[in-house]
């Protein structure tokens, strides 16, 4: 069985500096409720993204385009015996992410680029994906992993995340290895701003004191364009 989580919101990402995320922790630790996964650098979060053979979720990404998706196979404990399959859609600043929850055999499965296995799951949404994926011929692409500061309110499913030591490899897609060959992509950090409605007044205070520049850069864009440099 596998069960199906729905997300939907407003986000928004920001370039921030090392300094920033220093200032900021201090500043949401004492206002906001931290995850309860949070440790000093954060918790670990791995993720391999999928795209077509010409790259078009790339590239939609990077030309602008209103809608656009992204599809990727996450983990927070390379052995984790249970990842989450991703559909994550934008339109403008909001935001649709629909979850599988999926075991490891069929993740390494979809890996080896065996989507069968998404019509033997044989839900709406898993059905959904076969159908994306197979007529479009998604490929893993590339592995992105980075240490993760989360913050929430619960009015407004607001959530705020701070993304550290961002790192990506194009070489394995083996997101259960212990030995990935990962180089840095960025010396920024990059800050996540997520809510429903709108974001409220104290904590849009705190966001509003970090020095930061809004970005549209994903982190999946970030470490795949060093194949486009």
């Amino acid at each position: 069985m596998s069960n199906q989580l729905i997300v939907m919101r407003t986000e928004k990402k920001y370039e921030i500096s090392h300094f920033t995320v220093l200032k900021l922790k201090n500043m949401l630790q004492a206002s906001l409720k931290e995850d309860k996964f949070n440790n000093i650098d954060g918790y670990l979060v791995r993720s391999l993204y999928f795209d077509t053979v010409y790259d078009n979720d790339y590239w939609d990404k990077e030309n602008g385009l209103e809608h656009r998706r992204k599809i990727r196979l996450r983990t927070y404990n390379p052995a984790s015996e249970k990842l989450k399959l991703e559909l994550k859609e934008k339109k403008g600043e909001n935001q649709i992410k629909r979850s599988l929850i999926i075991d490891k055999c069929s993740s390494k499965r979809l890996i080896n680029g065996d989507y069968s296995v998404l019509r033997e799951i044989d839900t709406e949404f898993s059905n959904e994906l076969f159908y994306i994926m197979q007529t479009n011929l998604y490929r893993p692409k590339c592995i992105v992993e980075y240490n993760r500061l989360a913050y929430m309110v619960p009015e407004n499913n607001i959530r705020i995340t701070i993304d550290t030591n961002i790192k990506s490899t194009e070489s394995s897609y083996d997101i259960f290895s212990t030995s990935l060959g990962l180089y840095n992509v960025t010396e920024q950090n990059v800050l996540e701003v997520k809510y429903n409605n709108f974001l409220l007044s104290y904590v849009k205070d705190i966001i509003d004191i970090a020095d930061k520049s809004e970005i549209s850069a994903s982190k999946y864009c970030i470490s795949r364009s060093i194949s486009y440099i």
